[in-house]
């Protein structure tokens, strides 16, 4: 018994009528016929009642149908589990984050894909979480590391909380007037310079939001930077910048934490609800879900 036989079965079966099948299957009729008798002898029972201009099926016919549409069905599932797997050993993935977390929780979730992958392709995007929200929504990106809640302005997203991130204020070891030891308030920066990311970060966004939540309007040093930009400017004594934790912890720069509650950020992985992640993009999403858990 060959797939092809029970395809062209249940083609006929569907159609009641024999050219009409071959016409459906891009085959011969005589070829197809030939293939249904074929089918009817290796079984030992005839499948179809053939009468001039009406075609129905026998007993058998009708015991054999749905054995044989379950049997292609699998066919065709295995068929796609295949070529998932095969996907793996080629194609691509594209991956947004913020530059903090470039330099935290990526390296290790890609090296370990990479290790599990290494015939697949990866794209890494850098850029702001505003930005990013962007290109998800516009296709450009597969997965996405983003700052939730989003705003309005991608309601077709879907997104999976991954961490809370501690948000603290660095300053140049060298700054003659240093912040207190001590955790800080945010009313502490009234009078403090601030070195600002550029707009599209959501760390502008938020300590923004924080400074007139307090009250006050702050003062900008120096705007527009990316993050290896503000360190450095903070570095040469141009201002306090605020930052996440695991960032500040490898900048050598003097780090002030703020009193509780404090203030943090939540980021999530995000991708696009209305479109089905190819196999490449749903292990990489279980690797990064894993790695946060």
């Amino acid at each position: 018994m060959q797939l092809q036989q029970l395809r062209y079965f249940v083609a006929v079966a569907d159609t009641r009528h024999f050219t009409r099948a071959a016409r459906r299957e891009h085959v011969a009729q005589p070829s197809l016929s030939q293939q249904i008798k074929a089918l009817e002898r290796e079984l030992g029972a005839e499948l179809f009642h053939r009468a001039r201009g009406h075609i129905s099926l026998t007993d058998a016919g009708v015991a054999l149908l749905p054995l044989a549409r379950r049997i292609l069905a699998d066919t065709e599932t295995a068929r796609r589990e295949v070529q998932e797997v095969a996907q793996l050993r080629r194609g691509r993935v594209r991956l947004g984050a913020p530059p903090s977390l470039c330099a935290s929780l990526v390296p290790d979730v890609l090296r370990h894909f990479r290790d599990s992958y290494p015939d697949v392709e990866l794209l890494v995007h850098e850029d702001g979480s505003q930005d990013l929200v962007r290109a998800l929504a516009a296709g450009q990106l597969d997965l996405a590391l983003v700052i939730t809640p989003l705003s309005g302005q991608a309601p077709a997203l879907t997104t999976d909380e991954l961490l809370r991130e501690e948000l603290v204020v660095i300053s140049s070891p060298t700054e003659r007037d240093p912040l207190p030891s001590g955790p800080i308030r945010i009313q502490d920066l009234r009078d403090r310079p601030l070195v600002m990311f550029r707009h599209g970060y959501d760390l502008r966004e938020l300590t923004l939001a924080a400074c007139h939540a307090a009250g006050f309007e702050p003062t900008f040093s120096v705007a527009g930077g990316e993050m290896d930009a503000v360190l450095s400017f903070v570095r040469a004594g141009l201002g306090v910048a605020v930052v996440p934790s695991m960032v500040a912890a490898r900048s050598g720069l003097r780090t002030a934490r703020f009193a509780p509650p404090g203030l943090n950020r939540t980021i999530s992985l995000a991708h696009r609800g209305d479109v089905s992640p190819t196999r490449a993009a749903r292990e990489l999403q279980h690797i990064i879900l894993s790695a946060a858990a």
